[in-house]
């Protein structure tokens, strides 16, 4: 029996207002799928409105038509403390500018995470350092993130972004920011914690070469989501 899709989005409807007060129609009835261990990419012109999908299904934004499906639970329906707490025990965010509590040390950035699920703050250090080991940079763990290269920190927000075993990995422009050598690092990392733990990926990028590393390439034209299979994807 074929298991149910991990995402599930059906006709997906999304406003908002232009500074003339007019009505913005971003996206128009989205429907997708995304299988448990599915790498998937959605590309799109800026403005399209791939960020603004990509934060819905993480119950980051309100939806104004339509249903989100993610592990079975309607996350478009959720009040907002139960969405927060959805959201840190099943989804992972990775974004362009990396979000990192710059007061904090890169350990205590990946602990954060774990503090906010068991609502303490007792040592979680070994999981933390386990985890900046995975990501390559376990030496830098005690920097504060200003003192880390732009690779590092997105680095840092990756392994923050697993702290919690999520099933689901949501990347915005994950290497956007970065230099051509490093962001092709990044995304290999990625690709990696996707095969290592099954870990459903789906990344908005404008890097068409690293959408077609992903299994399944969506572009959202027109608030309309298209998407394909990509046969050389492993």
């Amino acid at each position: 029996m074929a298991q149910p899709p991990i995402i599930s989005i059906r006709d997906l409807h999304k406003h908002y207002r232009d500074g003339q007060g007019g009505d913005l129609h971003i996206l128009k009835g989205v429907n997708l799928e995304v299988k448990q261990g599915e790498t998937v990419s959605i590309m799109g012109a800026s403005g399209a409105g791939k960020s603004t999908l990509l934060h819905m299904v993480g119950a980051l934004d309100n939806v104004d038509q339509g249903v989100i499906e993610v592990k079975g639970v309607d996350v478009s329906a959720l009040p907002a403390e139960e969405a927060a707490a959805f959201r840190n025990a099943t989804i992972g965010f990775v974004f362009q500018f990396h979000h990192l509590l710059m007061d904090f040390s890169a350990l205590e950035n990946v602990m954060m995470p774990m503090w906010i699920r068991e609502g303490s703050t007792r040592p979680f250090e070994k999981e933390a350092e386990e985890l900046l080991d995975r990501v390559g940079i376990r030496h830098r763990m005690n920097h504060r993130p200003a003192q880390l290269s732009g690779g590092e920190q997105q680095r840092l927000a990756i392994a923050r972004a697993i702290a919690n075993k999520p099933k689901v990995l949501l990347a915005d422009e994950p290497t956007g920011n970065l230099d051509e050598a490093t962001g092709e690092k990044i995304a290999e990392l990625l690709l990696e914690l996707n095969r290592s733990d099954n870990l459903t990926l789906v990344m908005v990028t404008h890097n068409q070469q690293l959408a077609r590393s992903m299994q399944t390439s969506c572009m959202l034209e027109h608030g309309q989501l298209v998407s394909s299979t990509n046969g050389s994807a492993e």
